[in-house]
């Protein structure tokens, strides 16, 4: 139930090209990809004012090293006021057994995300499943019984205001965001998502950027039918795309957790707040002792106090119950990770269960 296949990445040209910063062409790519996902090198180039073959050959150097990658992951679809079964769940390890632990969850289709935070808390994981039932199984049958875990803690995301699929490295300036971002917002006709539809999304996860010919033929359906069922599931919600970067090499490289209490009539006011802060990649109300998570990509450990006063002083009846910092994120949305932030592995995340899946509000 838990464990999945993982892909791991290697290449002649990997360990060299790992080591290579990014230039300001690569950022501007990579931001120019976290707009516009799937935009053709053709519609990239007048933008970056760089021609399409340079565009491509960059693009290829930057995934085959594990430095930047587009992925796909399964969303509620739009309207529905919520984002699924989502849950923050710490974990308490026994002396000498985290390593372990944590590389037996990142192989977990359903850890979509696993961290080693800092101040009394050992690990940090981002846990999704189809429903509230397989999401207890997991933590009752998976997690309690893996050698090593002393203890499980889940805080249930009940809003997600932001998610790290809206966090952009600033490269771009608004012009050329204006220019990139021009889809239409209309929501496509409400159906139900199918097995065909599935398929696609994990096709999707291990390359974003696949062409339709290729997302046809690993799920075995014509090319129109591949494009017209990404378009409705990009275009209803059900698949987000996501272009990552190795944190290390993005120029914010602390990843700095936050859990507060919010009094509720201001829940929602200051979640959304905090989601239009451009250094967080994440805003969610939680369920525990703290009703509002937030994740925030910091340039030093130095601007936590400052964000920390900010807050206080915007905001003088937030509470701040805690706060902590990554000390290695060993899995991001799918992807495992290096001990400096670079893709080295993909295990898919396969969440959706049932023939007919979840059904978007209409």
């Amino acid at each position: 139930m838990a464990q999945d296949s993982v892909d791991s990445s290697a290449g002649t040209g990997r360990a060299a090209a790992a080591a290579e910063p990014l230039d300001e062409l690569d950022l501007a790519l990579v931001h120019a990809l976290q707009v516009a996902p799937r935009a053709p090198w053709s519609g990239l180039a007048p933008v970056l004012g760089v021609d399409a073959v340079t565009l491509a050959r960059r693009w290829r150097r930057l995934s085959a090293s594990g430095r930047a990658w587009v992925t796909c992951y399964a969303g509620p679809g739009r309207g529905t006021g919520g984002p699924g079964c989502l849950a923050l769940v710490e974990l308490a390890v026994e002396r000498g057994a985290l390593a372990a632990v944590r590389d037996t969850l990142t192989r977990d289709a359903q850890a979509v995300s696993v961290e080693h935070v800092s101040d009394g808390r050992d690990l940090l994981l981002t846990v999704g499943a189809p429903d509230a039932t397989a999401l207890s199984a997991y933590m009752q049958q998976r997690l309690s019984h893996v050698p090593g875990v002393v203890s499980v803690r889940p805080h249930l995301v009940t809003r997600l205001y932001q998610e790290g699929a809206a966090w952009r490295l600033r490269a771009l300036d608004a012009g050329q965001q204006r220019t990139l971002g021009t889809a239409s917002d209309e929501t496509p006709r409400d159906r139900r998502v199918t097995a065909v539809d599935r398929a696609l999304v994990l096709a999707l996860g291990r390359d974003a950027r696949a062409p339709v010919s290729a997302l046809a033929r690993a799920v075995g359906v014509s090319p129109a039918t591949a494009a017209r069922r990404v378009a409705w599931l990009i275009g209803s919600g059900h698949a987000r795309l996501r272009c990552e970067v190795a944190h290390t090499l993005s120029g914010w490289p602390v990843t700095a957790l936050w859990w507060l209490r919010v009094p509720p009539p201001d829940l929602d006011e200051v979640g959304r707040r905090l989601a239009a802060h451009p250094d967080v990649r994440m805003s969610a109300a939680v369920t525990g002792p703290a009703n509002l998570y937030a994740a925030m990509w910091l340039r030093s450990l130095a601007d936590l106090p400052a964000f920390e006063a900010d807050l206080i002083r915007r905001y003088p009846r937030v509470e701040v119950l805690d706060r902590t910092v990554v000390l290695e994120s060993a899995k991001r949305i799918g992807r495992i990770l290096a001990a400096d932030g670079r893709c080295v592995g993909y295990v898919p995340m396969k969440l959706w269960e049932g023939e007919d899946g979840p059904r978007s509000a209409p």
